[in-house]
């Protein structure tokens, strides 16, 4: 399948051809939802933590006798009925990481892929560079495509110019081919790749 290539100004750059096996297989909403939901898992930090009874400070005497006083009995002031007492099956630290075999997070991202570019929200440039790093003329060339939220995936590395004029923009992410995964291109309504960008991710997936 062909797709026309642009520039960052929105002129044309020629044409590239895309491979169906990564821009143009079934689309899998369900496997993408477990892709998502591995990533939501593995980005929670798990470090909440609330007290249980063994770690509270103070002392472990017996506040007053156990009978004779008209209060309810009481071992010592940790109890998890008192103020300040321990919490009975609180949180604790811990990993929410669960597991997603290789072969389904692969399917995952192609099908992230084929269904940008099934609902004609792939955008494909010859590069994605910039002469300075001034946010006003980068969001002008960025306004040409007609596009407010958008994932841009260049190549193995950013070009300093352009990740500093579009990291004021809002709804605009760029990440390098390495980083591109399910969650952050089907957060963003279009999906920009750079030719080297296509290229780097056609020998990942297809290897």
């Amino acid at each position: 399948m062909k797709i026309a290539v642009k520039t960052i100004e929105n002129k044309d750059a020629g044409e590239i051809t895309l491979d169906k096996e990564i821009f143009g297989a079934d689309v899998r909403t369900d496997i993408m939802h477990l892709a998502v939901v591995y990533q939501q898992d593995k980005r929670q930090t798990g470090n909440h933590k609330a007290k249980e009874r063994s770690e509270i400070s103070g002392t472990g005497k017996k506040p007053f006798k156990q009978k004779g006083t008209g209060n309810a009995r009481r071992g010592d002031n940790k109890r998890n009925i008192d103020r300040g007492g321990g919490v009975v099956h609180g949180p604790r630290v811990r990993s929410h990481a669960t597991d997603l075999p290789k072969k389904v997070r692969k399917a995952a991202l192609i099908s992230a892929l084929s269904a940008k570019a099934q609902e004609n929200k792939l955008i494909i440039l010859d590069d994605a560079a910039s002469k300075d790093h001034k946010t006003k003329p980068m969001a002008a060339n960025i306004a040409k495509f007609g596009i407010e939220s958008a994932l841009i995936v260049g190549g193995k590395e950013i070009d300093a110019n352009f990740a500093r004029a579009t990291s004021n923009l809002p709804k605009i992410d760029v990440l390098p081919s390495q980083g591109a995964n399910v969650y952050d291109i089907v957060r963003r309504d279009t999906l920009v790749l750079t030719k080297a960008a296509v290229s780097e991710l056609t020998e990942r997936l297809k290897g």
